[in-house]
């Protein structure tokens, strides 16, 4: 985008601000007396001319909506002046500011709560038709349709509230709004700040096809520079309620002179993977903003600058041209000739003001990537170890088996015929007809273990009869322990027994 050929040789600015100056009071007390006053805007001084879309940058809390409702006269100057067309609009009332509503609109920052939810986007989008008593060719219904339309909404879309649409959608509404009476001056309260990437670009696009059909004016606010960069003919950049620099954006990008704009933009990431190695360095301001109730003394930037010496910290820079459209309010600026040369000492808190990162070329980044090689070998591991984490889990398949005859020998006798079962499993070669048997008996058996409540009831009961009946051999201790030695001495009886002991279960099973 260029700057139209009729904005050079226009006699005066679409829009020309001297001096304005915005202070929010502090009141306390019971009386409510003013303490102190916080400093939004403090003596700004530009000029917008017809057809340009002017940018302003700058962190949270400089002073940037502030600066746009001024402008709108939303609010109230404190001082200064604010002229459009050549009329002082600063200090005018309702009525004398209700022509001049029709010419100056606002896109507000967020597009939830610029809509009001009871009312459709018909009323909404047609409110500044009735406001200012406008009947458009057609009627406003239609109007406002080819509006929606030119917006890239559907017309149907007009009897829908705004809970209806996406966030996308109603800063396009919103848009609309401000389009309604073809305004000349559109402010644009960062109007993609709340969207995603996408939707940004649906956005900005729209503002640029608006501009060239309609002819609009634009006063852009916004945080990312990218945008900003491709939007705007002239940018502004804003710290804590004054602009330290405004030029064009090819010299503003190419040759930045105030040293908070070089820290802005070597902010800016480069998205080309080609140009990764280009880019040098990094520059971290350390520290906060300062509070805007009070502000550092001369240069307001002193406090984080690299540069700063003793005249940043006791004089004000001007906002002053230093190159062809390019001003600049800095006594020791960048790439260009220093405004204050007899002063050359550093403030003690200069030295410590930024971190400077240096970022890696194209040839080190092969080193990074060897690490990820290395950690991806131990990825192979875990498999191994998940693969024998799943064999145990064949084994307590066995293990419950083992469990299930533990009930029945949670008597005394449970220490030996744990020895017992490490027998029979030589059996079974000898065995084989038994254990067709108990192939249904497993059967059975599985589902003990899926109903494994049940069968606990059972011994649940024979410890009961069981505790009853040591009662009567607790006199006689010697004979239950002459008892298991008898099972002892006769292990080749016990070893036989099991083949005898099969054929029971089954005929349990069967009554």
């Amino acid at each position: 985008m260029t700057i139209p050929a009729q904005s050079e040789t226009s006699p005066e600015p679409l829009l020309k601000v001297e001096g304005l100056v915005k202070h929010f009071p502090i009141k306390k007390g019971l009386l409510q007396r003013q303490v102190a006053a916080v400093q939004a805007v403090d003596g700004l001084t530009f000029d917008v001319r017809p057809g340009e879309t002017l940018g302003v940058v700058g962190e949270s809390g400089c002073g940037k909506s502030t600066m746009g409702r001024l402008i709108t006269r939303l609010l109230e100057p404190t001082g200064g002046r604010v002229e459009f067309e050549g009329t002082d609009i600063t200090h005018l009332n309702t009525a004398k500011m209700r022509p001049f509503r029709r010419d100056v609109q606002m896109i507000f920052q967020d597009p939830y709560s610029s809509l009001n939810p009871r009312h459709t986007i018909g009323t909404i989008v047609g409110a500044p038709f009735k406001l200012q008593g406008v009947k458009p060719e057609g009627g406003v219904r239609k109007t406002v349709q080819e509006m929606l339309e030119r917006v890239g909404l559907n017309p149907e879309h007009y009897n829908r509230y705004p809970h209806e649409f996406s966030g996308g959608q109603r800063q396009r509404i919103g848009i609309a709004r401000a389009l309604a009476l073809r305004p000349k001056l559109v402010v644009a309260d960062e109007p993609v700040s709340a969207l995603d990437v996408s939707i940004q670009a649906q956005v900005v696009n729209l503002l640029d096809d608006l501009q060239d059909e309609l002819g609009l004016t634009y006063v852009i606010i916004a945080h990312d520079l990218s945008v900003i960069r491709h939007v705007s003919d002239r940018i502004a950049v804003m710290y804590l309620g004054k602009i330290v620099e405004l030029a064009d954006r090819k010299d503003l990008y190419s040759t930045p002179m105030h040293p908070y704009t070089k820290a802005l933009l070597s902010a800016v990431p480069v998205p080309d993977p080609k140009r990764r190695g280009t880019k040098s360095e990094r520059i971290l301001l350390r520290g906060d903003v300062p509070s805007p109730i009070d502000p550092p003394s001369g240069c307001r930037f002193h406090t984080r600058c690299w540069k700063a010496t003793e005249i940043c910290k006791t004089k004000e820079p001007p906002l002053i041209p230093l190159a062809t459209g390019h001003q600049v309010a800095c006594h020791h600026p960048e790439n260009a000739a220093d405004q204050a040369p007899e002063d050359t000492t550093l403030l003690a808190a200069a030295k410590d003001a930024i971190e400077v990162v240096r970022v890696a070329p194209k040839a080190d980044e092969s080193t990074p990537d060897q690490p990820a090689t290395k950690t991806a070998k131990p990825l192979a591991k875990p498999t191994e170890a998940s693969a024998k984490s799943t064999a145990p889990l064949a084994k307590p398949v066995e293990t419950p088996a083992e469990p299930v005859e533990t009930p029945a020998r949670s008597a005394a006798p449970l220490a030996k015929p744990v020895e017992t079962p490490a027998e029979p499993v030589e059996a079974p070669a000898q065995s084989v007809e038994p254990l067709v048997k108990p192939a249904e008996v497993p059967a059975k058996s599985v589902e003990p273990l899926v109903k494994p409540v049940e069968t606990p009831a059972e011994p649940v009961e024979t410890p009961a009869k069981s505790a009853e009946i040591p009662a009567e051999p607790a006199d006689t201790p010697a004979t239950s322990a002459d008892t298991p030695a008898t099972s002892a001495d006769t292990p080749a009886t016990s070893a036989e027994a099991p083949a005898k002991s099969v054929e029971p279960p089954a005929e349990s099973a069967g009554k």
